[in-house]
């Protein structure tokens, strides 16, 4: 009985593949800029020590889950109705529940709000 040979393939390398694109890599990091520098002689303003405050057409949802406009208690629908319908903006109390959120967001929708935004400490700054 007579074997005929097998033929084994060649492994493709992909070593070949990672050494190309890593030299792609570190040319494009160091041909290319993102942005171009600032003007050495610019100083930029520094705002890390103003107070943030929410913006005054923004709804305050308290710890407690109470909704205030300007300092007043109000109704998410009662809200809706004295404001022609569209965004809206909330600016949660840290420890609100998350369903609490939820549900007042929900309610806003309902009653007209095109979309709400969470104004979150990171905004204020």
């Amino acid at each position: 009985m007579i074997r005929q040979p097998t033929t084994r393939r060649k492994r493709d390398s992909t070593i070949a593949l990672i050494n190309v694109v890593f030299l792609m890599l570190i040319f494009f990091l160091i041909a290319g800029t993102v942005a171009p520098p600032l003007d050495p002689e610019l100083t930029l303003v520094d705002t890390s020590e103003l107070e943030g405050r929410e913006p005054p057409d923004a709804l305050v949802l308290r710890q407690d889950g109470t909704l205030n406009f300007r300092g007043a208690a109000v109704e998410p629908v009662a809200y809706m109705d004295q404001h022609e319908a569209g965004p809206v903006r909330i600016v949660p109390d840290r420890d609100v529940s998350g369903q609490r959120l939820i549900q007042i967001t929900g309610q806003l929708r309902r009653a007209g709000a095109t979309s709400v935004f969470v104004v979150t400490e990171q905004a204020l700054r």
